[in-house]
């Protein structure tokens, strides 16, 4: 089976905000919009943002090899490559990070490069890589 792109939609406060964060900031590219949603392509898979003037973000985390995890979370597997510049873009615009880049589960099974932020609607977005594609499920 070809691996085929998600779609998610998520609710956000303020279009004009996601629009900035999401496109120059993250640098995604956007699909359609209206003035109550925007398409956006999370590396190749295609996100939405839907204006809820009232969402707010849950504050509910669990503990993951020694960092508290946001619940719920989205974001995408990544190569090395795109998760280093990813990582040096995000750093470079200066984002406040939940849990900075760094690598988990250190030489062991599940080995990964991630990394945790909000958006600005308070959405919590993760995006790991790993050394060796194998280990993504690896137990």
């Amino acid at each position: 089976m070809t691996l085929r792109p998600f779609h998610l939609a998520f609710p956000v406060h303020d279009l004009a905000a996601a629009r900035h964060f999401y496109g120059a900031v993250l640098g995604c590219a956007e699909g359609r919009s209206s003035d109550s949603w925007i398409d956006f392509d999370l590396f190749g898979h295609q996100i939405v943002a839907h204006l809820d003037p009232a969402a707010k973000a849950v504050a509910v985390s669990n503990p993951v090899d020694g960092h508290d995890v946001p619940v719920p979370h989205f974001g995408v597997v990544l190569t090395m490559p795109d998760w280093e510049r990813l990582a040096a873009r995000l750093v470079a615009a200066g984002i406040a990070f939940g849990i900075a880049p760094h690598i988990r589960f250190e030489g062991q099974p599940g080995e990964q490069a991630t990394m945790f932020f909000l958006d600005p609607s308070g959405n919590a977005l993760e995006f790991k890589a790993f050394a060796d594609d194998s280990m993504i499920f690896a137990t």
